[in-house]
């Protein structure tokens, strides 16, 4: 049986988007409640009847939750244009070594906007 599993996780931080227009609000500095969704996939072991432990993903998880939370994203290395697009391929990219099974990440800034990578 495949499977898709998803564990979500959330933090706090600042950002401005310095490739938008001069007078843009996304230009100014200003901060979001973001939402990380991570999805992973594959053949669900019969023996053990789950495709993997949630503590797993969250173990995978919890250094880029704590490098991202309360920080200004403009500042960490690789994150100089942090829109939702470059965040989520930064976060999948970051995982993808500890979660071989990682198939998307999605990062939601807001309830309405959202940008989900599924890699390249």
């Amino acid at each position: 049986m495949r499977i898709a599993l998803t564990k979500t996780f959330d933090f706090e931080a600042a950002h401005w988007l310095p490739t938008f227009p001069e007078g843009h609000k996304c230009r100014r500095m200003h901060g979001h409640s973001f939402k990380i969704d991570v999805v992973v996939e594959g053949e669900v072991d019969p023996a053990k009847g789950f495709l993997m432990d949630f503590g797993d993903i969250k173990a995978a998880i919890t250094p880029i939750q704590n490098r991202l939370d309360h920080y200004l994203l403009n500042e960490i290395e690789g994150l100089s244009n942090p829109t939702a697009e470059m965040l989520a391929k930064w976060i999948f990219d970051r995982l993808r070594p500890t979660l071989p099974l990682l198939s998307s990440v999605r990062v939601r800034e807001t309830c309405t906007s959202e940008a989900h990578y599924r890699g390249e």
